[in-house]
């Protein structure tokens, strides 16, 4: 056999291999047999034909008999093809052809099924799309194969469009096979019950499944019965299926464990499946399953009995009559695959028939209409309902709008008209005559909830009324009232378009809903002869069907979102979900503190969501956004020192802890993050910790996911060390531990540190052995969760090449679809990603310099969204997208520009069907690929791995650097951005502010007796290397100009608020005076007068917070003040300050170079707040409050820090916290720990001591620096006199303002 022929036979046995396995695998044959061609002429019916030779019974595929087809009398939408399968058949496919040699087919096209040859419902390709798509000329063939088979005995075709040049013309086949079921029907009153034989069973697992259809919108289906009175039921109510728990002899009201399914009343078959569990049951409706948590008595709970039906009544075994019985058909029941009614033919003892049972499906007929749009309208003759006593009509109607007309005519009276009507749910009626309105009811409520629901109206003897629902809802009535009988004609719904006659107005909304049983003068009406066209007239009517669908089951909305509806379109509201958009899909949060700092954040309390649109809820964290590091903080409900003291009867002390966030979202936050610590302390005397002579711990800890793993190390040291930190660095108390506390010593010791192994986080548990002796105590910590850095937000990649790009698996967002990324290039167009399928496909890319487009198809042609930015996207800086893709709609977000949106059809295709790779960067063809660099690339919240992939991708190159170019405009108040490799955090070295974009104002109080004194250089420091210290110290001697600037609220005046003197008593004074006017005060010549610069801004000693900037450039000085206009002022010195000494905030002390008014006035000190001081690049303020061991300032009197500097915080998450100059965290060491507000005298005298020592060593540094300055000789010149205004006996006030003290109790320093 030659290696063809060889290829050819493996071919052949590998497709005979596969068609084997394909029966063997489902166990069913393929059910694709012809069932149209052999069926007789009179299985056929029409709404017309053409001629006897266009008769319904030729429109069979590929045949030429007659005239080669079915052709009606007129082309229109009215028209309609009938086939009868004689029997309930499997129809898996269906086939159109044209006419044979004509110019007749069809385009497209609607399928309806029946069971009874009524009642028609239409078949919706992935539950929207009712429409086929049909032929392009007569001959050829066209299969489309039903996504889910239909059973069905009659089978109906209604054209939708056709070929232009021709007409209606078809042929047609369906494809399936036989389908066999068992019928029970139950009439409200009858029953199955099943009892199940005695004795232990313990199934894990039981399932019931069922197929049920019936008019009734209540009812019990099923009710499983079982051990300790509990039971489960199936009801129908208001057309939904509930799952309810019962208890027998309770008097509670049953608890609703699920609620699935709507519209179950509408006469077509409805399958329902329950598989119990051990913990769980899964219930299924039709096509949707929802998974219930059961309680957990239920976990070995035994069915001892099923009662199929009805319910039973309490006191006796009969079953009665009631509207909570079912009253309809059921097929194919069975129980863990044994069918029931099988059972019950065959009258097996186990299966007990109460109550009359048939086994066929006796299903009334009841002929609905549709009113499917604004064009929707049917036309009675008004006889059939108005005699001469009056008028008498009804009708029952449901829809899902609150407005609409629904019935109309005119009164003989001139001008006169009735108008029934919704409006606001509600049902009205108006009379109207003469351009004013004689008579108004009103009757029900909540008529949109797509119930049936019954109207009558009635007007007899000069009576009207009108009734809803009759003795369940209500009604209204008028007596008297106008005479009320109809001219010519009744119109349902609405009005014809064109009406010459004017017979019908309708100044409301026209009805879109169903209905159905309508009688004229207690007489029914005949549906089908009004679609025969024998009675009446309408226009764009569905006659003998109901098309209401219920949009919001299931709910498409997501998180929580409220579905609403109207007949049309579905509504989703998310508030309070976290999440936004049509289907509140995307969550509105960010996914880490540190994508919170990127949008110019600071720290506080917010909300993150870490996987965004996927299934995690958001959780509340505190965000800590320091200059180096963006915390993550997630507390607990224990994060204080807690005493633990000896008990003797208990071995172990036992702690659990909860987190303010749910397990799924603290193992995602762990996950996401680039390193997380927690504290683990433990304080300990005569209490050890690890150590036991057989080696296992007497204390551990549980950590990690779900309820934790064992851990024997503690904080500081590795995993599975069994050790301390001290342990890890050798310094233990004892060098044969390796903890401190397993020393076992009488005295307090500690070992503490910090846990940073991921895997291990966070701590749930704790357990503390040796706590039962005599003389133990203890005490541990468990600190907040802390985690930092974003994995995924960094996630970049840099495509140097058009030709390069990555690829991953195929998208997979056939529903719903969320799109999101960064991206930065100096490329003015290129494709960001894309993903092919068969026809459908998913795309964003950027057009132009100015304009990014996402398109996509689903099947219904491409659509694409855009949105134009007014700057140009290829400026090398980050752009951030987001493109969203759901049922509703499509939407596009580029950077914060308003979204673009794009409504999807509301009658079309809406599952994306993708099959090849994702290529990110690039295409397919590798044309149009993008230059640049896109990060935290995330697809229905998934994160890809761009560096990952990138690192073996030739042309790309993992990482992306450079974001100061678009987040250095963070950085305020003169902070400089300094580059990472992920992010960028703001230098504020050079600024008056702190915090993390150097926002944060330096602010303190001052007292009378607070001074702050900052030394500049001193000469014979200038030939010096201080580069240890900060670069904020440094000063020239001379200057020719300052740039001073500061804020200040006080109620004192005058005082000194800033001073800077010089070698040569040369000075610079800033104050208020008495007036409450700024002064500045310039001496800049020792041989000449002080310079009085003053400001015409008034009232500046008012508590209010105002601020100061003063620039001057050798003899020009420019003084600004708050909002006011810039005043400007000049010197006559020669514009030198030389050989400036220090600068002083407050209190200024005695001293031989000032000025005698200016001394008396610094002596009096400032009370008040001082914030944000800068002398050119010298924060004197900053560096006394932050950096007072590094810088050379001198602090006197107490100086507190706090906020009294700030505006109201404009985040409402924002902590307002007091720092003390002095705080300090200190180690417990071998003194008692602080437990709780819990002290001892021992600690206390160990605190004095500590006090005595540090006020005493703190001293000597100041005297030792005070007589080394005094050594140096400086040359001194004599102080001329000043010209004051202020007199020599000026009052002032020294009044604290209230506002400068901190709401927080700062504690005082005095230095």
């Amino acid at each position: 056999m030659d290696m063809g022929t060889k290829r050819v036979a493996g071919i052949i046995a590998q497709v005979v291999l596969l068609l084997s396995s394909s029966y063997g695998t489902t166990g069913e044959e393929v059910c694709d047999s012809t069932l149209v061609s052999n069926l007789p002429p009179s299985s056929f019916r029409s709404s017309s034909q053409l001629s006897s030779s266009h008769a319904p019974g030729f429109a069979k595929l590929n045949r030429r008999e007659g005239a080669g087809g079915w052709s009606p009398v007129t082309s229109d939408r009215y028209q309609w093809l009938e086939v009868d399968l004689g029997e309930r058949t499997k129809i898996t496919a269906v086939a159109t052809q044209g006419r044979y040699g004509s110019s007749d087919w069809l385009t497209s096209y609607l399928l309806m099924f029946s069971d009874t040859g009524h009642n028609w419902k239409q078949y919706r390709q992935e539950d929207s799309i009712g429409s086929f798509p049909g032929n392009t000329n007569a001959d050829s063939v066209v299969q489309y194969k039903l996504q889910q088979p239909a059973m069905a005995r009659f089978l109906r075709l209604i054209p939708l469009d056709w070929n232009p040049s021709g007409r209606i013309g078809l042929r047609l086949e369906t494809y399936g096979c036989p389908y066999t079921s068992d019928v029970v029907s139950l009439d409200g009153s009858s029953s199955l019950v099943y009892r199940l034989s005695p004795g232990p069973r313990r199934l894990s697992r039981d399932v019931v499944s069922l197929k049920f259809k019936t008019v009734r919108n209540s009812g019990t289906l099923l009710h499983a019965e079982g051990e300790g009175g509990l039971s489960l039921s199936l009801e129908l109510e208001r057309g939904k299926l509930l799952l309810l728990q019962l208890r027998q002899g309770s008097s509670s009201e049953p608890r609703r464990l699920a609620s699935l399914g709507s519209l179950l009343d509408d006469q077509h078959w409805h399958y329902i499946a329950v598989e119990r569990r051990s913990s769980h049951l899964n219930l299924t409706v039709d096509k949707h399953t929802e998974r219930v948590q059961i309680p957990a008595e239920f976990s070995h709970w035994d069915i001892k009995q099923l009662r199929v039906g009805a319910v039973q009544s309490p006191d006796s075994q009969e079953t009665v009559a009631s509207k909570r019985n079912f009253h309809g058909c059921l097929e194919n029941l069975l129980y863990n695959g044994l069918n029931l009614i099988e059972l019950v033919k065959h009258k097996d003892h186990r299966v007990t028939v109460m109550g009359n049972v048939t086994f066929s499906c006796a299903e009334p007929v009841s002929i609905a209409v549709t009113f499917t749009g604004p064009q929707s309208f049917l036309k009675l003759p008004g006889t059939m309902a108005s005699t001469s006593a009056g008028v008498s009509m009804g009708f029952q109607f449901r829809t899902w709008n609150k407005a609409g007309l629904l019935v109309t005519f005119a009164l003989p009276q001139e001008g006169g008209v009735v108008w029934l009507y919704l409006s606001e749910a509600r049902l009205r009626l108006q009379i109207h005559k003469a351009g004013r309105t004689l008579l108004e009811l009103t009757a029900g409520s909540a008529l949109n909830d797509g119930q049936w629901h019954s109207v009558e109206l009635n007007s007899r003897r000069g009576r009207l009324s009108i009734t809803v629902d009759k003795e369940e809802g209500g009604s209204a009535q008028a007596s008297p009232s106008p005479p009320v009988t109809i001219e010519r004609h009744l119109f349902f719904g609405g009005c014809p378009t064109e009406d010459d006659r004017q017979e019908c107005r309708n100044p409301f909304n026209v009805f879109q809903g169903c209905m159905r049983l309508l009688t004229l003068d207690n007489k029914n009406v005949d549906l089908i002869m009004v679609q025969q066209k024998e009675l009446g007239i309408y226009s764009n009517l569905q006659i003998d069907m109901c098309g209401i669908m219920d949009r919001c089951s299931p709910s498409r909305c997501e998180h929580g979102g409220l579905c609403s509806q109207s007949w049309t379109i579905f509504h989703c509201n998310c508030s309070d979900s976290g999440y936004s958009g049509a289907t509140c899909h995307s969550s509105v949060y960010e996914q880490s503190c540190e994508a919170y700092k990127h949008n110019g954040n600071t720290s506080g309390h917010f909300y993150i969501d870490v996987d965004g649109s996927g299934p995690i809820k958001p959780q509340l964290v505190y965000c800590n956004m320091t200059e180096e590091n963006t915390w993550m903080v997630i507390q607990h409900n224990n994060t204080e020192l807690t005493r633990v003291r000896s008990s003797s009867g208990r071995n172990q002390h036992l702690v659990h802890f909860n987190y303010s966030t749910e397990e799924e979202q603290l193992s995602a936050a762990i996950s996401q993050s680039e390193h997380c610590e927690q504290e683990l302390s433990y304080q300990c005397r005569k209490s050890r910790l690890l150590n036991t002579p057989e080696g296992s711990p007497l204390s551990w800890w549980l950590g990690g996911p779900g309820r934790g793993h064992v851990q024997t190390y503690w904080g500081g040291a590795q995993p599975g060390s069994q050790q301390c930190a001290c342990g890890l660095q050798g310094d233990c108390l004892d060098p044969q531990h390796y903890c401190n506390c397993d020393a076992d010593r009488v005295e307090w010791t500690e070992d503490s540190g910090l846990l940073t192994h991921k895997e291990s986080l966070p701590v749930k548990s704790l357990v503390l052995g040796d706590i039962q002796r005599p003389g133990s105590e203890a005490a541990y910590r468990v600190g907040p969760l802390r985690c930092h850095g974003d994995k995924n937000f960094w996630n970049a990649a840099f495509f140097d090449k058009e030709t390069s790009y990555l690829h991953f698996p195929t998208f997979h967002g056939e529903l719903s679809a969320d799109i999101s990324f960064l991206f930065k290039t100096t490329a003015s167009s290129g494709v960001f990603l894309e993903n092919l399928g068969i026809k459908d496909f998913i795309r964003i890319e950027l057009s132009s310099s100015t304009q990014v487009v996402f398109s996509f198809d689903v099947g219904n042609g491409p659509l694409e969204v855009r949105v134009e930015s007014s700057i140009l996207l290829n400026d090398n800086r980050w752009h951030r997208v987001r493109a969203e893709r759901n049922i509703k709609e499509a939407s596009l977000r580029l950077d914060e520009l308003p979204a673009a949106t794009q409504e999807a059809p509301t009658d079309g295709h809406f599952h994306l069907q993708l099959n090849s790779q994702l290529f990110i960067g690039g295409t397919a063809s590798r044309q149009k690929g993008f230059r640049g660099c896109i990060r935290s690339l995330q697809l229905n919240g998934i994160t890809l791995d761009l560096e990952e992939r990138a690192r073996i991708t030739p042309g790309v190159r993992p990482g992306c650097p450079g974001h100061c170019s678009s987040y250095g405009s963070f950085c305020q108040n003169g902070g400089r951005c300094v580059e990472r490799a992920n992010g960028f955090h703001c230098d504020c070295g050079l600024s008056a502010y702190t915090g993390v974009f150097c926002h944060t104002e330096v602010s303190a109080s001052f007292k009378s007796g607070t001074s702050v004194s900052y030394t500049f250089k001193e000469p014979y420091e200038l030939s010096r290397n201080s580069s240890a210290l900060p670069s904020s110290i440094y000063s020239d001697m001379t200057l020719r100009g300052e740039n001073v600037s500061l804020s200040f609220r006080t109620n004192q005046s005058p005082a000194v608020l800033f001073y800077v003197s010089s070698y040569y008593r040369e000075y610079l004074a800033l104050l208020i005076n008495k007036h409450d006017k700024l002064e500045v005060r310039y001496k800049l010549d020792s041989s000449r007068d002080v310079e009085v610069l003053r400001s015409r801004v008034r009232s500046l000693a008012n508590g209010q917070l105002h601020t100061v900037t003063i620039r001057r450039l050798t003899d020009s000085v420019s003084v600004q003040i708050d909002q006011n206009a810039r005043e400007d002022f000049n010197l006559t010195s020669d514009g030198e300050f030389n050989a400036i000494k220090s600068l002083v905030l407050g209190k200024v002390q005695g001293s031989d170079d000032l000025d005698p008014d200016l001394a008396r006035l610094g002596s009096v000190g400032f009370a008040g707040c001082l914030s944000v001081v800068q002398f050119n690049s010298i924060s004197p303020l900053k560096a006394a409050l932050l950096h007072p061991d590094t810088s050379p300032v001198i602090i006197t009197g107490p100086l507190v820090q706090s906020n009294c500097g700030s505006s109201a915080s404009a985040n409402p998450y924002a902590a307002e916290n007091t720092h003390h100059l002095s705080d300090q965290s200190g180690s417990v060491g071998s003194g008692q720990p602080l437990v709780n507000a819990i002290r001892t005298d021992s600690a206390l005298i160990g605190g004095v001591i500590a006090v005595v020592i540090f006020v005493i060593v703190t001293g000597l540094a100041i005297t030792a620096r005070f007589l080394y300055r005094k050594k140096e000789t400086y040359r001194n010149q004599e102080v001329k006199g000043v010209k004051q205004e202020d007199s020599p006996d000026f009052p002032f006030n020294n009044q604290a303002d209230s506002q400068n003290v901190s709401c927080e109790n700062p504690k005082e320093y005095f230095i």
